[in-house]
């Protein structure tokens, strides 16, 4: 699932200069039962009309994309009682976040 939206974040970044392409993961606390992790890149970003649509089965905007790394991503997340959603990067581009919680000790 972070492999899926690590590379998603590369592939975002292909028409970019080389010298501009940054990919940024990073991990907190946000409770101490709670973690969240972004995976933020410096493409072009998404549309805001096709935000919500990205996790729907089927929909892509790869031509070679079957539709489903998104989908598959959020219900395992879910599954696992996280959520996932993707935000505009301040600096061009887009972070994919999720939140998962902690594993009791």
């Amino acid at each position: 699932m972070l492999l899926n939206l690590v590379k998603n974040g590369i592939e975002a970044m292909q028409d970019v200069a080389t010298n501009q392409r940054a990919l940024d993961i990073s991990a907190r606390l946000l409770t101490a039962r709670r973690v969240e992790v972004a995976i933020a890149d410096h493409g072009y970003g998404v549309p805001p009309d096709l935000k919500e649509r990205l996790f729907d089965a089927f929909f892509t905007t790869k031509k070679e994309g079957m539709g489903m790394g998104l989908n598959i991503c959020r219900t395992i997340i879910e599954f696992h009682e996280g959520q996932l959603w993707v935000e505009d990067n301040a600096g061009g581009g887009s972070i994919f976040r999720f939140t998962l919680p902690v594993a009791e000790t």
